[in-house]
């Protein structure tokens, strides 16, 4: 294993850049960075933010932008500086934007140009790049800054997705990461030799804590892109510049339905890493089919743990393709009740986490911590089941289980049922306030083909119990998404509830 849990978060990079100072590092569009370049950068970029910019350690500094390599070297440099970062998604506006940027009390926001403009007033901001005098174009004047963080302080808030509440910000330290990117290197067999393409917003910790900053840490050939476009990822496999790639189920899918897919000469792809929502196991063997030789990778785990907790392997799928596989090194979980007692294998409960992988609460929210941290353990609301080898496969989520009748039924068993419907491209089933079922089991289907709500309802009471079968069909043109991948179910249930 790679050793870097004591390494501050930019002082693995610096270590990197030791050992490597000329190898490539990071690519994005036109611009090559070697590691050398990139370290240099991170320290001149620490200098600005400190001295041109007057921040103080401890201070907020919020990231409002879109992939580049501008985005890296300021979270690294807020690193550096002693800085907490704050990624938000460029997706949000309005109240959703500011309640974030006002939870966090942020100093500064660095924002692309062309995102500058939603900042409510107020709030200091910066160009990141593409504009004169940016924080991008601030470093061609180098800039020394040696001072670095201790390892215990607080390096990044990474606030929630908010699938199922307002977004609260889990306060991550350097030692917090540094151990996550250890056990990702270990259990994603991160090697230095790898050329991934990181296509995923860097905001979100899945693509920059599990595969761009661990694979620094390695040395290896990094490629950032815009975002997931098929074609480009296509070219870079073809050109030799590309190995491997993570994307949620919905990417891979599209990538496979693609074209081109077919057509084009794609073996030097060897490492598939799938997460940030549930893969329904038929797409997955369908993939496995059409890409023999792809090795698939099951990431699972949440924002509170940095977010990496179980790996699936390649050598581990056959059999158990539902599972999410085991604890990564530096996490210990158990399955539990309501009361925190551990349940036998083989059980259904909340999936529960110790590790120094964990956040150390959430920012301005010491009842939400108070709930999630209980005897040292950290709760996750996720509802799984661990069988006798020690994998765990992912029920639902706590909130998500449906309670039909007074029978609970898990919406994850309904949707791999719909998704072997040949006219189903896309699935999520909610439960719906009913005054004969408590809740209606709901079935929100994006199709691909004629078929009926009668036909489906048909097909599941065919291959399910009668009480978990969908009393109802929705058909949609696509599932809200946030832009990990994960189907935003409470705005479903908030959108079809009065229906």
């Amino acid at each position: 294993m790679t050793a870097v849990r004591h390494h501050t978060v930019d002082g693995l990079l610096r270590a990197a850049a030791r050992r490597h100072p000329d190898r490539t590092a990071l690519r994005y569009r036109q611009r090559t960075w070697t590691y050398g370049e990139l370290d240099a950068a991170v320290s001149t970029g620490a200098a600005v933010l400190r001295q041109r910019y007057g921040l103080a350690p401890g201070d907020r500094v919020a990231a409002y932008a879109h992939n580049s390599d501008a985005y890296l070297i300021a979270f690294l440099a807020c690193a550096r500086a002693g800085l907490t970062h704050v990624p938000v998604n460029q997706n949000l506006t309005g109240e959703d934007l500011a309640h974030i940027l006002r939870d966090c009390a942020s100093a500064l926001v660095l924002a692309d140009p062309g995102l500058a403009g939603r900042v409510p007033g107020g709030q200091p901001v910066r160009a990141l790049r593409d504009a004169p005098g940016s924080f991008l174009a601030e470093l061609a004047q180098p800039l020394p800054h040696e001072a670095s963080a201790d390892p215990s302080a607080l390096v990044q808030l990474l606030y929630t997705s908010g699938t199922t509440a307002l977004p609260k910000g889990a306060m991550m330290t350097h030692r917090a990461l540094a151990h996550e990117y250890e056990s990702a290197i270990a259990a994603l067999d991160l090697a230095e030799g790898d050329r991934p393409v990181h296509s995923l917003p860097l905001y979100h910790s899945a693509q920059m804590h599990v595969f761009l900053l661990p694979y620094l840490a390695v040395g290896a050939d990094n490629t950032v892109l815009d975002g997931p476009a098929a074609e480009e990822v296509f070219d870079l496999v073809e050109a030799g510049r590309a190995d491997s790639l993570f994307a949620p189920p919905t990417v891979w899918i599209a990538l496979a339905g693609h074209p081109q897919f077919g057509e084009r000469r794609l073996g030097a792809l060897r490492k598939a890493y799938y997460g940030a929502s549930i893969m329904p196991v038929p797409v997955l063997e369908r993939l496995r089919e059409r890409l023999p030789g792809l090795a698939f990778y099951n990431c699972f785990g949440q924002s509170e743990i940095g977010p990496l907790a179980t790996v699936l392997g390649p050598e581990e799928h056959e059999g158990r393709m539902e599972s999410c596989g085991r604890p990564v090194p530096h996490v210990e979980a158990k399955v539990v009740d309501e009361e925190g007692t551990e349940v036998p294998d083989g059980t259904a409960g909340e999936v529960v986490y110790r590790s120094p992988q964990l956040c150390l609460g959430y920012w301005n929210d010491a009842e939400a911590t108070r709930t999630a941290f209980r005897d040292g353990w950290f709760r996750s609301g996720d509802l799984a089941v661990r069988d006798a080898e020690g994998y765990f496969t992912v029920v639902d989520r706590v909130k998500d289980v449906i309670n039909s009748g007074g029978v609970l039924v898990a919406s994850r068993q309904v949707e791999d049922v719909l998704y072997t419907h040949p006219q189903v491209a896309e699935a999520a089933v909610v439960g719906l306030p009913d005054e004969r079922w408590i809740e209606a089991v709901t079935a929100v289907v994006v199709p691909c083909g004629e078929g009926t709500e009668a036909e489906l309802m048909a097909y599941a009471r065919e291959r399910l119990a009668h009480f978990k079968a969908p009393k109802r069909v929705v058909f949609v043109a696509a599932l809200p998404r946030n832009a990990s991948g994960k189907i935003l179910k409470r705005e479903l249930r908030d959108r079809l509830g009065d229906s």
